[in-house]
């Protein structure tokens, strides 16, 4: 089964997951609802994205980590606070082996929609 042709909706991804990883998913799901509301869902790139005014946030399973893709802005603006995790330009690795940090992966999407929400204007 081709993942990146078949998957089209964010449960559908999370469930080609793996089942230790699944719930860690799901609640990951639910804090970017609650940070951003108003926000739709989709598929893109064959991730699960968070659209409001344009694309807010992605993110996605690998072996070893759940990546976190809130723009390169997103991830500066919180870069004191994103000291203990690998980040790139556009990404953060949050490790499999350690809880997430949903407290802050709200405050990023509450920027983020802040951020949408003033280049709309």
């Amino acid at each position: 089964m081709d993942k990146e042709k078949t998957i089209s909706t964010i449960d559908a991804y999370i469930a080609t997951c793996d089942p230790t990883v699944q719930e860690r998913l799901t609640t990951l799901r639910k804090v970017i609802q609650d940070a951003a509301p108003e926000s739709t869902e989709k598929i893109s790139y064959q991730m699960p994205t968070f659209v409001f005014m344009g694309n807010l946030v992605h993110f996605a399973a690998a072996k070893q980590h759940i990546g976190f893709y809130p723009t390169p802005s997103g991830i500066t603006a919180f870069s004191e606070e994103l000291v203990n995790y690998k980040t790139s330009k556009g990404a953060i690795q949050f490790p499999l082996n350690q809880p997430l940090p949903y407290e802050l992966i709200s405050k990023i999407v509450k920027f983020r929609v802040e951020e949408n929400k003033e280049k709309s204007s």
